[in-house]
């Protein structure tokens, strides 16, 4: 728990990076994707190079698709998520103007139109 003024920082879990399965559908896996039948195996050399392949080509391509696209992705979502927060708050903006003028600007006019009377003299 964090202590007042304070921020809580949030931790970033590197193991489990889909906590919620919201990705359980999709099937990249090299056994997902590639298989051979029963009685027609290929030279056990060849399905090893094989797996090697699938893997760091698969590897590689997404990494360098996330790096381009993610980055990307993340600041257009967070300039999204900032225009929304501050069409929220203007709203709340001019609330607080209208109130200000109408209440304590008033107020602060019949004040200054008092005291603008006030005349002082060195003597």
């Amino acid at each position: 728990m964090a202590k007042e003024g304070e921020e809580a920082k949030v931790e970033v879990d590197l193991v489990n990076r889909d906590p919620n399965q919201l990705n359980g559908h999709l099937k990249v896996a090299f056994e997902d994707v590639l298989g051979e039948p029963e009685h027609a195996h290929s030279i056990d050399c060849l399905w090893r190079n094989s797996y090697g392949c699938f893997t760091g080509g698969k590897n590689c391509c997404y990494k360098f698709v996330s790096v381009l696209s993610g980055l990307c992705i993340a600041l257009c979502w967070g300039c999204t998520f900032a225009m929304v927060f501050k069409i929220f708050i203007s709203v709340f903006r001019e609330m607080w103007e209208t109130y200000w003028d109408c209440c304590v600007g008033a107020e602060c006019k019949a004040y200054g139109y008092f005291f603008s009377r006030v005349k002082v003299q060195q003597g």
